[in-house]
């Protein structure tokens, strides 16, 4: 089950959204890049998305497991806890969010983070740019911008 998030859910989602940059990201990107997405997707930053009507939550029947939020014709901090991941869940609030946009939009803009850009690239998405940010002890967060325009 997916639901619009309200501010009561604002802890969990930020809960979510940390704890899966806490034990995936270190994977893929250095300290400093890290860091920057663990102060990028903070509480206030989820807050005014939550205010807006723009984040939702996937249920896996009691526990909230997932989140999700979309801008206009763009897909941003999509999270699935870890222990959830790689069993569908990511792929069911991506596509919800997909279905969302296109009810309005032509096309679907994300910037895929390195974990999930496999499961972008499965869904027919194509990389349009590639970015690099400098952080913290000259670490470098690499990221692409992918569109879809679906058929």
């Amino acid at each position: 089950m997916i639901i619009q998030a309200n501010l009561e859910q604002l802890e969990l989602i930020k809960f979510i959204t940390q704890k899966t940059i806490k034990e995936i990201y270190p994977h893929y990107y250095p300290k400093g890049a890290v860091e920057f997405f663990l102060s990028h997707h903070n509480e206030s930053h989820i807050r005014e998305d939550i205010e807006s009507g723009q984040v939702f939550i996937i249920f896996n029947e009691e526990e909230a497991i997932g989140t999700v939020t979309i801008h206009n014709n763009e897909i941003c901090r999509l999270f699935v806890l870890p222990q959830y991941q790689n069993h569908g869940f990511g792929s069911q609030l991506l596509k919800f969010a997909e279905d969302k946009i296109l009810k309005n939009n032509k096309t679907i803009v994300l910037d895929a983070s390195l974990p999930a850009k496999s499961l972008y690239l499965k869904r027919g998405y194509v990389i349009v740019e590639t970015h690099s940010i400098e952080t913290d002890n000259h670490d470098y967060l690499c990221y692409d911008v992918m569109y879809k325009q679906p058929i």
